[in-house]
């Protein structure tokens, strides 16, 4: 399985098959799985980051995943409807 799309059920454990049904077959959804997982390893990068900016660009990227993992919720939600 794609790790994007593990990354997705980390964040949605309750809503796995839900999940993999939709990533094989909507490119979109795949592509925000993707999207999720990128801000979240950014994230875990600049929390480890010695530079003086790395806390606020953390923050930036947790912000931004949690829109996404948003994103992603009313994708599933549209789906299941």
């Amino acid at each position: 399985m794609d790790q994007a799309v593990l990354v997705a059920i980390a964040r949605f454990p309750d809503r796995g098959h839900a999940i993999e049904e939709l990533a094989r077959t909507d490119e979109d959804f795949r592509s925000l799985c993707a999207d999720l997982a990128d801000a979240e390893a950014a994230a875990v990068r600049w929390q480890h980051s010695s530079l003086p900016v790395s806390a606020a660009r953390s923050a930036e990227y947790r912000d931004l995943a949690r829109d996404l993992a948003s994103e992603l919720a009313a994708m599933l939600d549209r789906h299941a409807q």
